[in-house]
């Protein structure tokens, strides 16, 4: 059936424009299209640079997806060559052009006739038509003449879609982004770290050190130490201060969980996996990542990590592009990493990535000099959040009280004492009489007097059994050991182990 180029022209144009939906648009120029051309698969693709590769936006009919690859990665001199083909090209056997020859064998089209059609935005191409046929030598320079009308419609159409796709990218994860940061963020850091002059005085001189500068950096230190709070002295003194800053507990997402949630997935990935999802890794880009209690961190998980670490780029679960990252790593830990290589529990490659920076926080009873300061602050903060007007006053002797006790849940322990005696406050003074929530005042205050005092293993053993005993033997859970002691409960239980202390004994 014979028809002039400007009437198939304006019949197509009208039909590639008639939808939103690319397939649905697609759909109807075939219907259309294949009255006056041979044509029995009609493919539209995009070029995909980051992969060097073709990626097809859709065909018709739609059950030619199980014949074709929805991303076709192609050699350096195949790919070279689409990228400077501008023009319609007669693709079958009877072309002896060695590129039309390896083109058919890498998209499975030996034994067909292809008209390509490339589409292209000045100058720079974007995708390409393809119309095929079963069987050799179907298509002809009169056939070539009609396709070559309607470059420019199609043209139009792919980018409008590529555009609009791209749009959609950026406002889901400006939301995502935004929904993410409120939920994860806390405030910025102050640049008044309490113990900076004191007892941090070494940690802080290495934070402004290492703060201006891209390397990794390793805190070790014990749990409720203050690991934390280092490391967003780090991030907000440096040069990323203005990207996100994401933290990750690893210890605290199941291990079932932990690839999807750090490096991301691809729709379709797995069950479930009805949408991309973007990772911590790489909501983190262009800023700083948090991994804390990396030793918790299982050995796959170290694997892609290691490759981060090495390439500076990641694979989403289920996907083949590597995505680059621009980020910085903060690890921190209270376990021992080179025992853990040891023990073959922790990569020993990962382990040297790692610990390029060190920086060891010591543990509260190790700088009891910050604790005023300390005590004061959190009262101050506290009182404001749960609405006192005015903060209370603490009592004469009760600092003395406090610097004297070990704190073995450190920073965290301390703010808990100081939450737990505020809420029960009923006016006067802060007088810290229970320092464990108990009914008597702390052993520690009641030392032998001897030369020689307690070692830190007794006063931190007679510490659990007090509160073990508050708690008739619960760790877990609201108002449990583990709470009121600002501890994991698995950290609890391997120093109750440790010491020898039974819970059943409460």
């Amino acid at each position: 059936m014979n028809i002039s180029k400007d009437e198939f022209f304006r019949e197509v144009t009208l039909r590639i424009c008639s939808s939103l939906d690319i397939k649905a648009a697609l759909k109807s120029c075939y219907n259309y299209m294949k009255e006056y051309l041979p044509l029995d698969f009609l493919f539209l693709s995009s070029i995909d640079e980051s992969m060097g590769a073709l990626r097809l936006i859709a065909c018709e009919p739609e059950s030619a997806r199980k014949e074709v690859n929805e991303i076709v990665p192609l050699p350096k001199d195949i790919w070279e060559w689409q990228l400077t083909l501008f023009n319609p090209l007669l693709a079958d056997s009877k072309n002896h052009n060695p590129m039309t020859v390896k083109m058919a064998s890498i998209t499975n089209n030996k034994g067909k006739s292809t008209l390509p059609i490339p589409l292209h935005i000045d100058g720079k191409k974007i995708g390409s038509l393809a119309l095929r046929s079963l069987g050799d030598g179907i298509y002809n320079k009169n056939h070539l003449e009609l396709v070559e009308s309607i470059i420019e419609p199609f043209t139009i159409a792919l980018a409008n879609f590529l555009a609009h796709q791209e749009i959609l990218s950026y406002r889901d994860r400006l939301i995502d982004d935004n929904r993410f940061l409120q939920k994860e963020l806390s405030p910025q850091f102050s640049d008044d770290i309490i113990g900076s002059l004191s007892g941090l005085r070494d940690v802080m001189e290495q934070v402004r050190s290492v703060a201006p500068l891209n390397n990794t950096v390793l805190l070790l230190g014990e749990t409720g130490a203050g690991k934390e709070v280092i490391a967003n002295a780090i991030h907000y003194g440096s040069p990323r201060s203005g990207g996100p800053f994401i933290k990750v507990n690893c210890g605290a997402i199941p291990e079932s969980l932990i690839d999807s949630e750090l490096f991301g997935h691809e729709k379709g990935a797995f069950t479930g996996a009805s949408a991309i999802k973007r990772g911590r890794f790489e909501r983190s880009n262009g800023g700083t990542i948090f991994l804390d209690e990396i030793g918790e961190l299982p050995l796959q998980a170290q694997v892609r990590l290691l490759r981060i670490l090495q390439h500076k780029e990641l694979e989403r679960v289920g996907g083949s592009k590597q995505i680059p990252l621009d980020i910085r790593i903060i690890a921190a830990t209270h376990r021992n990493l080179e025992k853990m290589v040891e023990e073959k529990t922790f990569r020993e490659d990962l382990w040297f990535r790692l610990n390029v920076f060190p920086i060891n926080i010591p543990p509260l009873r190790s700088r009891r000099e910050d604790i005023p300061a300390l005590t004061r602050y959190l009262v101050n903060k506290t009182s404001r959040e749960i609405g006192l007007h005015t903060p209370p006053a603490i009592a004469v002797g009760a600092l003395d009280k406090l610097t004297s006790y070990p704190w073995p849940g450190n920073i965290r322990e301390l703010s808990n004492v100081i939450e737990r005696e505020i809420i029960r406050f009923k006016g006067g003074v802060l007088t810290f009489d229970s320092i464990t929530g108990g009914h008597s005042e702390p052993e520690i205050q009641h030392l032998p007097e001897q030369n020689q005092p307690e070692t830190m293993d007794k006063n931190t053993a007679s510490y659990i059994r007090r509160v073990l005993k508050f708690t008739n033997g619960r760790i877990n859970g609201k108002k449990g050991a583990a709470e009121i002691m600002g501890l994991k409960p698995s950290t609890l239980r391997s120093k109750m182990e440790k010491l020898g202390i039974a819970r059943e004994d409460f």
